[in-house]
């Protein structure tokens, strides 16, 4: 190699070399394991940018750490795995951060030891591992802190625990995954406890331990007290329909706790009452250390609020004694959609009510009549149910339909069918009698008059030259108060060429109009125009007795 080419090699390393000694210490670690045992030590400096790299090293050496995932001893991602640890693995490692514009370094003293043993001082001056505290008097748990990197499978079933070498089988101890909880504790419980699970990786089967040292301590101070919820407090909390919601668990606990906090629903945890997919999750636990205490916040999110999760309890536990709970519900209505709504609704059933009555009130009135109005005669002093008063055409005039409606469809239907007693003049009065008298005299035997109208050129100029007597019986019916019905054969289109006395009767009681079409047939009294003329006179029932069938009563 000439000497340009060695020169360009040491000044493209010397910025490497200088670059590694200016790395900021901020970490070292001290770090015992067995030997035969899988191991891994994860660089968890917080990475400051998504450019930022992990590279580990073995101490002296400046090559880093193979990346191979088949090696024994390799890197992945910011993990240094070792499957498994060797007693030659003692020793010093280091892991550098590179970012863009800083670096820092993280130093691991491994110390490899044998494999725990249960003979007489056997575990003598072996190192101590984790140290955890459980609180006399109370209920608290162990943690067994097996952290590897995703591609090591961690079997959760296989995990074991054993005190003094024996497997632990009371049942103050139940397992929960990688925890120990423990019911009512002792000062039996200090001693040295051991924790055994299988893990796979890459299809090679492993079986990893951790050694705890366990010491007990009274309750004293803030520290004994059971942790404590300040949310949720047992509350409701409104969410829409297929929205998404987080809700936090705050919990206050001391700083050497060992308890554990997760959410349950059914006393099942969230993330195995939901499996796949996971609509709702438990979050990741963080903490903030304060001198005497520790606050901690586990969330639990939906992803989507359906309605089987409306009015159930989703429960926040921190150790044993202490859980919080919160229900869901739909958000409160707007109190003015229901207030529109209701006044919608009284509107729309006094409008259908409205339109009821209208329709129906003539048969309703038909049907009361017929059912609750007495068969008596009314003692009124009267003779009649109506006076007929009706155009007459001249003597050589053909028959007209105001004949028809007259002198056959009304007897027929209000006297024969519906038992009334009708007064109509040419055909009721007594020959000689003078027409004035005629009037005057059963006029005031008659509940009602009946006013036949008919269509130009027949009616209306008839009746304008009708006897004065005849004309004269208007005013005696706004004098007296008598209901007068009108009834037009076809339809009318004006009443400004009649009387005046008719237009302020057809203003006051209005019309119905008969269509000579009807009289093809055989008039009956249960017709839509018949049902006009009999609610409009004087209550009976119908049908009358004398013509009443056995059946029940008809409109």
């Amino acid at each position: 190699m000439g000497a340009p080419s060695l020169l360009l090699c040491l000044s493209a390393a010397l910025p490497l070399l200088l670059h590694a000694d200016e790395c900021q210490d901020i970490r070292m670690l001290t770090e015992a394991q067995p030997a035969k045992q899988p191991f891994a030590i994860n660089c968890t400096s917080p990475l400051l940018t998504a450019a930022a790299r992990a590279t580990w090293y073995r101490h002296p050496s400046e090559a880093p750490v193979s990346t191979d995932p088949q090696a024994r001893v390799h890197q992945e991602q910011s993990w240094i795995l070792f499957l498994p640890v060797a007693w030659g693995d003692s020793g010093t490692y280091r892991c550098l951060i590179n970012d863009t514009d800083v670096c820092h370094q993280v130093h691991v003293n491994l110390t490899v030891f044998g494999k725990y043993g249960c003979r007489r001082n056997s575990q003598r001056n072996l190192p101590d591992g984790h140290e955890q505290i459980l609180h006399v008097g109370g209920d608290d748990s162990l943690s067994c802190h097996l952290n590897f990197p995703k591609s090591c499978v961690l079997d959760l079933n296989s995990v074991k625990w054993y005190k003094d070498c024996k497997e632990i089988k009371e049942k103050r101890f139940k397992n929960w995954e990688k925890r120990l909880l423990v019911n009512n504790v002792s000062a039996e419980d200090r001693g040295s406890y051991v924790c055994k699970a299988n893990l796979t990786h890459a299809g090679r089967q492993f079986t990893v331990s951790r050694r705890i040292a366990v010491n007990v301590t009274e309750i004293v101070g803030y520290a004994g007290r059971f942790p404590k919820i300040t949310h949720p407090i047992n509350n409701t909390i409104e969410a829409q329909l297929g929205s998404s919601l987080t809700v936090n668990c705050t919990i206050t606990d001391s700083r050497d706790n060992t308890n554990l906090r997760c959410w349950r629903v059914n006393s099942t945890l969230v993330d195995d009452y939901y499996p796949e997919p996971k609509r709702v999750r438990e979050g990741n636990e963080t903490c903030v250390v304060f001198k005497e205490y520790a606050v901690y916040t586990v969330s639990i999110t939906f992803l989507e609020v359906k309605m089987e999760d409306y009015g159930f309890p989703f429960t926040c536990h921190a150790g044993f004694m202490s859980a919080a709970h919160f229900l869901l519900r739909p958000p409160a209505p707007d109190g003015r959609v229901y207030l529109m709504g209701g006044l919608l609704a009284v509107v729309g059933a006094a409008a259908l009510v409205l339109c009821a009555s209208r329709r129906f009130r003539i048969d309703v009135a038909l049907w009361y009549r017929s059912a609750f109005v007495s068969t008596s005669t009314t003692a009124d002093g009267k003779l009649y149910d109506a006076y007929v008063l009706y155009p007459k055409p001249p003597q050589d005039h053909r028959a007209s339909a105001v004949d028809t409606l007259v002198l056959r469809a009304l007897p027929e239907v209000l006297e024969r069918q519906c038992g009334y007693k009708l007064f109509i003049f040419g055909r009721d009065e007594f020959p000689g009698q003078a027409v004035a008298n005629v009037i005057d005299e059963n006029i005031k035997l008659c509940r009602r008059l009946i006013i036949i109208l008919a269509p130009e050129p027949l009616g209306f100029d008839l009746l304008k030259n009708m006897s004065e007597e005849q004309i004269a019986l208007y005013n005696a019916l706004i004098q007296d108060g008598m209901k007068a019905i009108l009834i037009e054969v076809e339809k009318v289109r004006s009443y400004a060429s009649m009387p005046v006395s008719i237009q302020y009767l057809r203003q006051k009681h209005g019309s119905v109009q008969w269509s000579a079409d009807a009289a093809a047939g055989a008039p009956c009294a249960k017709a839509r125009f018949w049902k006009k003329v009999r609610y409009r006179m004087p209550p009976k029932r119908f049908p009358p007795p004398s013509t009443a069938s056995s059946g029940a009563h008809a409109l």
